[in-house]
């Protein structure tokens, strides 16, 4: 048994590779440089230095016989410098994807979409919710969109069998960039405020156990919400700062304020070509009241939601291991 995984050196593609290899399958995946390919050799991943954005590379690696692709690369930078290789990445790479599996007989491509496909809406979302993320102002959430949209036309036209799963906020050990970075800010006493939306927090390692189990599933065309707990980025903030045994902010910082503080820096950005701090982009999402239905994956994949206590130890402890927090 074979298959291609795509970010395969990325904080879920790693769990997902561990998932796999436990699992008895043979991995073969598109890396960006030598050193990532020299350390996934050593683990008996099949490495190819390219880029998702070549469909030559994609091709050598689907030259040998390959029972799925797991594509879970994107670009989820939240800037719009970043816009117009964001859209390579995730519109034409996916695009890439999809040809080569037709081109080389793959019939199956388990795809790595998100929340942000639905764009931001009131209501909690299920999985016949409208995707409106194409019409979105950012740039991260339309190409997540068109996307999915490209394979799940894919799977309905009969070129492939395609899954489709949609992860809300994930967290767990093995993050070095996303939200480890605020775990960061509230063990140095940095973070500036807390936002005031709130969230569906994902558990990593359960969320690489649904991919693999989404490729077992006898349908196709299918798309599942992989949510989580449900809570406000102050609880959050909270949890992780009673973890660390550091101050515990007591309210969020205003919505306006946020928004405001965001457009100053950016246009300090255009000036300096220095990405800023925080992004309207970013300020936009954590100003947003997300929720969640993930009781379809829960039925079908045996999707399982952490309690966020538990997922906040285990990432500090993860973090600490790595030297990246200090003693209590």
């Amino acid at each position: 048994m074979r298959v291609m995984l795509t970010g395969a050196t990325g904080f879920l593609g790693r769990h997902l590779l561990g998932c796999l290899q436990a699992a008895g399958v043979d991995v073969a995946a598109v890396v960006r440089s030598r050193d990532a390919a020299e350390e996934l050799g050593k683990q008996g991943v099949f490495a190819t230095i390219g880029s998702i954005e070549d469909p030559g590379v994609l091709r050598e690696v689907l030259s040998v016989p390959t029972d799925c692709i797991f594509h879970v690369a994107a670009d989820t930078r939240q800037w719009s410098r970043y816009a117009e290789e964001q859209t390579r990445t995730n519109i034409e790479g996916t695009r890439n994807v999809v040809d080569a599996a037709r081109a080389s007989g793959v019939r199956r491509i388990v795809h790595t979409s998100s929340v942000s496909a639905f764009g931001q809406q009131e209501d909690a979302l299920t999985e016949s919710s409208p995707r409106l993320g194409r019409q979105s102002w950012i740039n991260y959430e339309r190409t997540k969109a068109i996307a999915e949209e490209l394979v799940l036309e894919a799977d309905a036209g009969g070129h492939v069998e395609a899954i489709v799963l949609n992860p809300a906020h994930i967290l767990g050990p093995g993050d070095t960039h996303n939200w480890a970075r605020m775990f960061l800010m509230i063990d140095q006493d940095k973070l500036p405020g807390v936002p005031p939306g709130s969230g569906a927090f994902a558990d990593v390692r359960e969320i690489a156990k649904a991919q693999v189990s989404a490729w077992r599933l006898a349908a196709h065309g299918e798309t599942f919400l992989l949510g989580g707990v449900q809570a406000s980025f102050l609880e959050l903030v909270q949890c992780i700062a009673r973890e660390l045994g550091r101050n515990v902010p007591a309210k969020t910082l205003p919505a306006g304020f946020l928004r405001g503080y965001a457009r100053v820096l950016d246009a300090i950005s255009r000036v300096t070509g220095r990405e800023p701090s925080l992004t309207p982009q970013a300020v936009s999402f954590t100003c947003h009241h997300l929720r969640v239905d993930s009781g379809k994956a829960m039925r079908e994949l045996d999707y399982k939601i952490t309690p966020l206590e538990d997922l906040v130890h285990d990432t500090c402890v993860w973090l600490r291991a790595q030297g990246m927090l200090r003693a209590k």
